[in-house]
């Protein structure tokens, strides 16, 4: 009990010197930048020019010296070995962590620049803080608004003017990849990169109500500037995303409207017209959204068009971000009920959607506003291309389809028992703050154990792996040792969802369609022919159930009666000699 109080002293002196630390640097050469209007390069240069990393860390450190409701915070390291930072917007500003459970406010996290090349949302966030720190626009009572200035550091280190072929403006900006060239916004679940560790570091901490994550994007041209990527309501699921579906987006895109901003959904297409309709964007956990979905967070994709002025899309963020705080803030209760509700859905024993697909019995009607496409010539290569006119602009009904509805599902259970040497999948349960309690002496329980019964592979490289797809398993209920310090995962806590999306080998970016479990896939130990004639033949004469069946199959499978080597291994798996540990899935459930 002592012990626990010490701790407990320990953890609130450090906690209060952090603070003191950052009010500290706050108040540093005040009188210096009393005169100082912030203005930004975005401004300077007339909506040309985006900023520099280290213009935007300046900017907010100077912001936080001046303005008490600013504080900016170094947190984890990335690739870059640069550290990822937070800046917060909180009049209200205490010696308390401003992200106590104790505090009553929403909090809104806003992450710019996964891909620095997107710009926008960097920029437009300055905008924002700034704007409210000195009382421009109107302040939220009821959040706290927290900022990832720029996530890619590595990434918006490797300035450069050319490779966003696509994109009209900025002057320049960075790189899509990271210090290790990977893409961010696929690594939220696999986490290969220090920055997603630091993302889900802060996500934890933060624990947000609503996350905004701002992109650009073209698949198609189109009238609009601004699209909205809501994280998928279906999958959302509950009280919460109805409430999203029917409510909030409604709300976001009249208010814009109402403010001379039209917005449509994401538009969902590549090197084709819009005009015939397209789908929601389903949001895996691999994404941003997805994975802020996972802890009942409101999550949305703002993606500008890049064929735009990249003025007009940074003021476009702007407003979409003020209208979204908006919301937020008068809805600020209601989102707090509704999450308390659906906490309650995912409980040991109900059942949990783990593959979707697209219900095209449902679909929303769009006033689309596009531009005739044509396919012509192309001048270069000879074939048809796809052409869009803009003198002929268009607004036309067209189908969106924004349903969707579960095609596998599976029994949520009591626990998940991750045996210790798998330090890889328990190192990033821990890193997103995953609770978890220690096997405490060698024992026998009876568990559910899965078996990998198909798979699909990846041909090609992505993202540092070749993933998996379409797992299949079959389930048995066995006796299963486990070990005294394997890890104990209840699902009776706030990240049952991350359990289910990263344990549950069907799911779509489980660990283990991500590769961490591939040593299972390979046999460790065979056998050599001439030996496993004699024995295999014993075998069967001392088995006549299993002689019978493979007599029959040979009768039943030309290809495999004509196979010497398929038999023998056939006869090796059916045996006690063919190793326990091939495709047996090493994580056990437990009840449920």
């Amino acid at each position: 009990m002592y012990t626990l109080f010490v701790k407990i002293i320990l953890k609130r002196l450090i906690l209060l010197v952090f603070i003191l630390s950052t009010m500290l640097i706050g108040c540093t050469d005040k009188d210096v930048l009393e005169d100082y209007n912030f203005e930004t390069r975005f401004e300077k240069s007339s909506g040309l020019e985006t900023a520099t990393y280290h213009e935007v860390i300046s900017f907010y450190k100077g912001l936080a010296k001046i303005h008490n409701s600013i504080a900016i915070y170094d947190m984890q390291k990335t690739d870059s070995e640069k550290p990822l930072h937070l800046v917060t917007f909180n009049p209200n500003r205490s010696f308390e962590s401003e992200f106590s459970e104790n505090d009553t406010k929403s909090i809104l996290l806003i992450n710019n620049g996964i891909h620095p090349g997107e710009s926008d949302g960097i920029d437009a966030s300055m905008l924002l803080l700034r704007d409210l720190a000195e009382g421009k626009i109107e302040i939220p009572e009821n959040m706290i608004i927290a900022v990832i200035p720029i996530y890619n550091i590595g990434g918006a280190l490797q300035r450069n003017a050319h490779s966003r072929t696509n994109q009209n403006g900025p002057k320049e900006y960075g790189f899509r990849g990271n210090a290790r060239n990977y893409d961010l916004n696929r690594d939220f679940i696999k986490a290969d990169t220090k920055n997603a560790r630091a993302f889900a570091n802060i996500f934890r901490i933060v624990k947000p109500d609503y996350f905004i994550d701002n992109h650009v994007s073209n698949g198609a041209d189109y009238q609009y500037t601004l699209t909205h990527l809501f994280t998928q309501h279906n999958k959302l699921g509950g009280k919460l995303g109805d409430y999203v579906n029917s409510s909030f987006m409604p709300k976001l895109e009249d208010s814009l409207h109402k403010n001379e901003w039209d917005i449509t959904p994401y538009v969902n297409v590549f090197n084709q017209s819009p005009e015939t309709g397209f789908t929601q964007f389903m949001d895996s956990p691999r994404y941003s959204t997805g994975y802020t979905t996972l802890f009942g967070t409101v999550g949305m994709m703002v993606e500008t068009h890049m064929l735009k002025p990249y003025k007009q899309r940074v003021e476009g963020t702007y407003e979409l971000m003020k209208q979204f705080i908006k919301i937020a803030n008068e809805d600020a209760e209601l989102i707090k009920n509704l999450k308390k509700i659906d906490a309650n859905r995912y409980k040991p024993g109900n059942t949990y959607p783990l593959q979707w697909q697209v219900d095209s019995s449902k679909t929303a009607t769009l006033q689309f506003k596009g531009y005739e496409a044509t396919r012509i010539p192309s001048e270069v290569t000879g074939q048809n291309r796809l052409k869009f006119n803009r003198d002929k602009s268009f607004t036309r009904e067209t189908k969106y389809y924004n349903n969707f509805k579960p095609t596998s599902s599976v029994t949520i259970p009591e626990k998940y028992i991750v045996p210790q040497g798998y330090w890889n999948v328990i190192n990033l349960l821990k890193q997103n703050k995953i609770q978890f309690e220690r096997v405490q002496q060698d024992t026998v329980i009876l568990a559910e154990v899965y078996h990998i019964k198909e798979y699909s592979t990846f041909q090609n490289p992505y993202e540092g792996h070749y993933p998996h797809y379409n797992t299949q398993v079959e389930t048995t209920t066995e006796k299963v040792p486990i070990k005294k310090g394997d890890y104990i995962f209840k699902t009776n806590q706030d990240g049952v969802r991350y359990l289910m999306e990263t344990l549950e080998p069907m799911a779509v970016d489980s660990f283990f369609n991500w590769n961490f479990f591939d040593t299972i896939l390979q046999q460790k130990e065979g056998f050599s022919p001439y030996v496993w004639e004699d024995k295999a033949l014993e075998f069967l004469n001392k088995n006549p159930e299993i002689k019978k069946e493979f007599e029959t199959k040979k009768t039943e499978d030309t290809t495999f009666a004509a196979n010497w080597f398929a038999q023998l291994d056939w006869i090796h798996k059916k045996s006690p000699n063919y190793e326990t540990a091939h495709l047996r899935y090493p994580v056990i459930r437990v009840g449920g």
